[in-house]
């Protein structure tokens, strides 16, 4: 992952996956986007090789509490929860993203992307995945992900 822009009303991070014969998947970048002054929206943008937009992108949630500066969560929005129920995805319209910060000057710094669903939240099984990024490693800024090695425009929502 890296920062790849960030303004005053907008973040996106990429999220490149290697694969097992080598390549890199540069299909996802989170999109962290400021609503005012107290809440936050993250959407997971994802795309094709050839920049198309994935049939599944654009989903996520907005913040429903003024969390914290180290962590922030945004259940499932209704925008998203329509398109999982559309796609055969129904697992997935309980989902709770969260990601987690702890500063680069400070000791353990790391990014943490988090996924979670539960069972008691109507999900047929409870799921946990995290992933967790060393702030203290900085890497060479990799390529762009797929669909924003120019200025083309995200999708939005409809």
């Amino acid at each position: 992952m890296h920062v790849r822009t960030c303004d005053d009303q907008q973040i996106t991070v990429p999220f490149h996956i290697k694969q097992t014969g080598g390549e890199w998947d540069r299909s996802r970048t989170w999109v962290f986007t400021r609503l005012g002054d107290d809440a936050l929206r993250l959407k997971h943008d994802h795309r094709h090789a050839d920049g198309e937009s994935d049939d599944v992108t654009m989903y996520g949630g907005d913040t429903a509490d003024a969390g914290t500066a180290q962590r922030q969560s945004f259940p499932v929005d209704q925008f998203s929860i329509d398109m999982f129920k559309r796609e055969g995805l129904d697992a997935s319209t309980t989902n709770v993203w969260s990601v987690e910060v702890n500063p680069a000057d400070q000791d353990g710094a790391q990014f943490a992307y988090q996924l979670s669903r539960s069972k008691a939240l109507g999900a047929p099984e409870d799921r946990n995945f995290r992933v967790e990024f060393d702030l203290t490693s900085p890497i060479e800024v990799p390529p762009a992900p797929w669909g924003h090695e120019t200025n083309k425009q995200q999708p939005t929502e409809e």
